[in-house]
């Protein structure tokens, strides 16, 4: 139980001194210290001098994260195309989970413009000539498929959508985060010229820390996965009044 807490204290404070975490859960610095050797040895967080930070996390490339959740990320997609009613101008992020959600929207939606930096994504709203596809300019990166860099965002800045569809590597109480700087810079720039903000992300995404944060849960109008949230990420969701759909 106690190292329970001392983990959803981290979900919060991304770091916190041995002293801090004592006179918090009210026990010794001594017994603060055991509990914080036995979760650096699961792995689940990383000593510092006097203290204890979460791990950034590491995420599969694209091509292996396609084959995990295929069921959960169609029902999330599903469920996040009736969130888009009335837009006719979309960005989309990337990732396994917005591909599928641009898979979903080729399926239902007819004569809208999307904007996007992911080929995954422009080849799956593609196959729907009624949609015109923007790709953003950019430095192109191999491995997630996707355009990304200065010029991507400087050219984000010109433009307004009614929403932006993002995916994210991870999603604790601080907001929603991606493994990659650039493409958090990506996602914060639809974040901040669309009219509304949808996360779509699997469970898998709980609790997890990365290297860039792209946005804190008041800026997102929605977030649609496949499980509820639980514990910290659970209380800043309702703090910030984030509706969530369980698909």
């Amino acid at each position: 139980m106690r190292q329970r807490q001392i983990l959803a204290t981290l979900d919060i404070t991304p770091s916190l001194r041995v002293a801090e975490l004592a006179q918090r859960l009210n026990v010794s610095t001594e017994t603060i210290r055991r509990d914080l050797d036995a979760l650096t040895q699961a792995g689940l967080l990383n000593r510092t001098y006097g203290g204890a930070v979460r791990p950034v996390g590491h995420e599969p490339a694209l091509a292996e994260r396609h084959a995990l959740f295929v069921a959960e990320r169609r029902r999330i997609a599903d469920a996040t195309v009736p969130l888009l009613s009335g837009a006719r101008v979309l960005f989309f992020g990337s990732g396994a989970t917005v591909e599928h959600v641009a898979r979903a929207v080729a399926l239902a939606v007819r004569g809208i413009l999307v904007v996007t930096h992911s080929i995954g994504v422009a080849a799956a709203l593609g196959v729907n000539s009624s949609i015109e596809v923007l790709l953003l300019p950019g430095e192109y990166h191999a491995v997630e498929g996707i355009v990304l860099g200065g010029h991507t965002v400087a050219f984000l800045q010109g433009l307004h959508a009614d929403a932006a569809v993002l995916g994210a590597s991870g999603m604790t109480g601080e907001g929603p985060h991606d493994v990659l700087p650039e493409t958090a810079a990506v996602f914060a720039a639809m974040a901040a010229r669309a009219g509304r903000s949808i996360v779509t992300a699997d469970h898998s995404k709980f609790g997890r820390v990365f290297t860039a944060r792209y946005a804190a849960w008041r800026q997102i109008a929605h977030l649609v996965t496949d499980a509820a949230p639980e514990g910290p990420l659970a209380w800043e969701l309702e703090r910030a009044q984030v509706p969530v759909t369980i698909a």
